[in-house]
């Protein structure tokens, strides 16, 4: 572990002043390192109070420790600070042949993309951007629903550490008090040899504490945290993934359900070029919506766009 990343964890188990003293005894550095430490924590977009005599002390931010969340999942994670798309990070890593699974992570990203190849808002600061690269080789009909399942883990481990209750909109948004607050996007790789989908990656993306939107997307998006956070990212991350990767997929997509900002509400969306309103009645566990039509008709979406015609 780096000594700027040994001094974060220093300053965030107190809200009291450490002495630059105290923290070179306590790591057995000089006061210079020390220095030099707090500025990198500085500039990467942590908030230090200094105050001559009474030392350093934590006010905002936190630091990726990427040692810390392999600890608490046993997940290999791999961290770049400079990405591009932490789902090409997965797919160059799948092509390296990288341990699988491996979580690729990053606190922000250049050029990010949604579902449809969409670009989204990726802020330099306060953001959880990572993608999972899992290999199950399986049949496509035989895969769990796994945009499903991150996302129930993902509202989980948000309700289990906080308190706080957000709810998903099918099929891979999250939303809290009616605004947008992280997305998924699974992608998959198949064989044309064996037929069987033998890669898959799910992205995702978290507003965690991000405090300035761009003024179109004020209306639509928001933060988990809209003041100083009561976790840190390292310990959701880790969160999610032991909820992803202990609790029962069955268990999963009944959360799921339970969340869902979908069901029972009216719905409209486009087939064929023809626009449909309708009643979403149903989550299949594949991740299919069914919706009953104004006439009775029953339709199942696999996956495109639908609105919320009352929310």
């Amino acid at each position: 572990m780096k000594t700027y990343e040994k001094i974060y964890q220093l300053l965030a188990q107190t809200d009291s002043f450490v002495t630059g003293e105290t923290l070179g005894k306590e790591l057995d550095i000089s006061r210079t390192a020390v220095w030099k430490a707090i500025q990198t924590l500085e500039g990467k977009g942590l908030v230090i109070e200094s105050v001559k005599n009474r030392g350093y002390r934590l006010l905002s931010g936190d630091l990726f420790l990427p040692d810390e969340i392999e600890k608490a999942t046993g997940i290999k994670v791999f961290f770049n600070e400079k990405s591009t798309s932490t789902q090409l990070d997965a797919k160059a890593g799948m092509e390296k042949g990288d341990p699988v699974p491996a979580l690729y992570l990053a606190p922000s990203q250049k050029a990010a993309k949604g579902r449809f190849s969409r670009q989204f808002f990726t802020p330099e600061r306060g953001g959880i951007y990572m993608s999972l690269h899992l290999h199950p080789e399986l049949p496509f009909k035989q895969l769990p629903a796994y945009t499903l399942m991150v996302a129930s883990s993902l509202v989980k481990a948000i309700s289990r550490l906080t308190g706080i209750d957000p709810e998903i909109k099918w099929v891979n948004d999250i939303y809290l008090n009616g605004k947008k607050i992280a997305g998924i996007l699974t992608e998959a790789v198949s064989s044309i040899e064996t037929g069987l989908i033998t890669d898959v990656i799910i992205g995702m993306g978290i507003n965690f504490h991000v405090t300035d939107f761009p003024e179109e997307l004020q209306s639509k998006a928001a933060s988990l945290f809209s003041e100083k956070p009561t976790i840190t990212r390292n310990e959701l991350i880790s969160e999610i993934w032991n909820i992803f990767f202990n609790i029962p997929k069955a268990d999963l997509i009944k959360v799921y359900k339970e969340k869902s900002l979908v069901l029972d509400r009216q719905v409209s969306f486009v087939e064929n070029n023809i626009a449909y309103k309708g009643t979403a009645v149903d989550i299949t566990d594949t991740g299919q919506l069914i919706v009953q039509l104004e006439n009775g008709e029953e339709k199942s979406l696999n996956s495109g766009e639908i609105s919320l015609s009352s929310w």
